[in-house]
């Protein structure tokens, strides 16, 4: 008789971030559903909002795995996470996630997993799995261009990436650079991190980057394997009751005449960015019969409300042309709505595949980090047009209005609406076979067939 074949084992370790553990969760769904057993590695208060992510289904096969931090007195265990982090904060829990190296080397003594999939922003991860023998791959929750751009960028700071279509200029590079500066500064270790990994995987596919796929692997000199697109299901998400008006006043709209107006669940914008995407709308509303749905969120503990940052009149003067959101709305279910025509967005890569599976048009408004060049390379691509700031970083309404009117409407507005749906279905059709290649690759890299 054969020997039985066993399930391969991956101990996932993701970075304590929504926008990273969220990518992490759909890996996970996607190899538990081709025969591995997936152990997810995190800290509790990440952990408490994981389990309602993953459906009864997967309740054997994909096993949660508390990673406690050392106690530091201005991180109690709520701080666990960068949600609801106070901004100064932030290097205190990348120390604290260094820190933890000795609990999660016991973690991996423990599980003893075939392989460990690692974020690249803790990749001193790596050398843990070195000393124990066990292959490491990092999950680069962005696409190829990007990725390859960050790293082109922390290898070769005086040099100029080889593509030009999706280079940053002026503000967005400066601002780039000094993001990239201050992240290999707090909690990085530069030499593990300048090491070429085994592997790497990224969310994204070869029927969007295939030249920038190619290039990635050559300059870091490994297999860089996509995944396909990455999406929540809708009908995976919880049921709220404030849901019910939002979803009705959608339906009372002409299809495509909404756009969906959010900056992800971390960011905050300023007053003054307020302040002009508010008159920006204002004069959308005036000017066509576009609609709006916009979020609008505050940091945790500031007892502010959008009527106070919002300018005077504001609410009144749009009526029933648009709708501001509080805190949270069921972004998933709103892009998968006929009356969508658009998504303006920071463009955080979770935000931009909800956008392409639900066929939505990007407007890009990058805040920070990897956005901008998120935003460039979708507009190279043709999925999506940017409201470009100013010399100094500054928001314009006029540019805001125009921006907005062209995405929705008019000849331009179309072509753009055409290639996005387009787009969207090739990368449907593809899923099933990238993520079926990478859980191959994955299976030999496991020593397990």
């Amino acid at each position: 008789m054969g020997e039985v074949a066993r399930s391969p084992t991956v101990l996932m370790f993701p970075f304590l971030a929504h926008g990273h553990i969220t990518p992490y969760v759909g890996l996970a769904k996607d190899l538990s559903d081709r025969g591995f057993l997936i152990h997810l590695c995190s800290t509790p208060i990440i952990l408490s909002s994981v389990k309602k992510m993953i459906p009864e289904k997967y309740s054997d096969s994909i096993r949660l795995v508390e990673l406690h931090l050392p106690e530091l007195p201005d991180l109690p265990p709520h701080y666990h996470t960068t949600n609801g982090l106070p901004r100064h904060l932030q290097p205190t829990l990348r120390k604290a996630l260094g820190m933890s190296k000795p609990n999660f080397r016991k973690i991996m003594e423990a599980l003893s997993p075939d392989l460990l999939v690692l974020d690249f922003l803790q990749v001193w991860a790596e050398g843990v799995a070195r000393d124990l023998h066990v292959p490491a791959v990092r999950f680069y929750n962005v696409c190829a261009a990007t990725s390859s751009y960050i790293t082109f960028a922390t290898r070769d700071p005086l040099s100029e990436y080889p593509f030009p279509g999706i280079r940053l200029k002026g503000f967005a590079d400066s601002s780039f650079r000094a993001t990239i500066d201050h992240v290999m500064r707090s909690g990085r270790d530069p030499e593990e991190y300048l090491k070429n990994p085994e592997m790497v995987l990224i969310s994204s596919s070869v029927e969007m980057e295939p030249k920038y796929i190619e290039y990635y692997a050559t300059f870091l000199g490994c297999k860089v394997v996509p995944i396909g697109l990455l999406a929540q299901d809708p009908q995976q998400n919880e049921k709220h009751e404030e849901n019910a008006e939002i979803l009705d006043w959608l339906g009372q709209k002409e299809e495509g005449a909404v756009v969906y107006i959010s900056f992800g669940s971390e960011y905050f914008l300023s007053k003054e960015d307020t302040e002009e995407i508010a008159h920006g709308l204002e004069k959308v509303v005036a000017d066509s019969n576009v609609n709006f749905i916009w979020v609008l969120r505050f940091p945790h503990g500031e007892k502010v409300s959008a009527e106070e940052t919002l300018p005077q009149g504001f609410l009144e003067r749009i009526g029933e042309r648009g709708r501001v959101v509080e805190g949270w709305a069921p972004q998933v279910e709103i892009l998968g709505h006929s009356s969508l025509g658009g998504f303006l967005t920071h463009c955080g890569w979770n935000s931009v595949m909800e956008s392409l599976n639900s066929r939505v048009p990007i407007i890009a408004m990058p805040m920070h980090s990897d956005q901008p060049v998120n935003a460039r390379f979708l507009e190279e691509m043709g999925l999506a047009v940017e409201i470009t700031r100013d010399a100094a970083g500054k928001l314009c309404r006029e540019e805001i209005a125009r921006v907005v009117k062209e995405a929705m409407g008019g000849e331009s507005g179309e072509a753009l609406k055409r290639r996005v749906k387009d787009m969207s279905d090739r990368l449907k059709l593809k899923k099933k076979e990238e993520i079926d290649a990478a859980a191959v690759e994955l299976r030999k890299l496991c020593g397990v067939r």
